[in-house]
């Protein structure tokens, strides 16, 4: 259930800040962003998979410390992404 390489480069051309940025914060939430929506059709698809629940509350983690981490840095950055990627915003 992991991305392919064209979407993974895709989304990399989108968000990246420079041209040989592959591994921003923006990135790498986007890319999580990704393979969330993706294992989240699957779980609601197979409700018994208790192996991919447990991996969609581990990215979804990930992506909030990201996120956090982004919005202590660069506020102006994260509140673009958030808009960009149509994630609600933290209370």
């Amino acid at each position: 259930m992991s991305l392919d390489k064209g979407t993974k480069e895709e989304i990399t051309k989108k968000f990246q800040l420079h041209e040989k940025d592959t591994g921003s914060a923006d990135v790498q939430i986007a890319i999580l962003s990704e393979r969330i929506a993706e294992i989240d059709e699957h779980v609601k698809r197979e409700s018994k998979d208790s192996v991919s629940r447990l991996t969609l509350v581990r990215l979804v983690a990930q992506r909030r410390k990201l996120l956090d981490y982004l919005n202590s840095t660069d506020t102006e950055r994260y509140q673009s992404l958030v808009t960009r990627l149509n994630l609600r915003k933290k209370p």
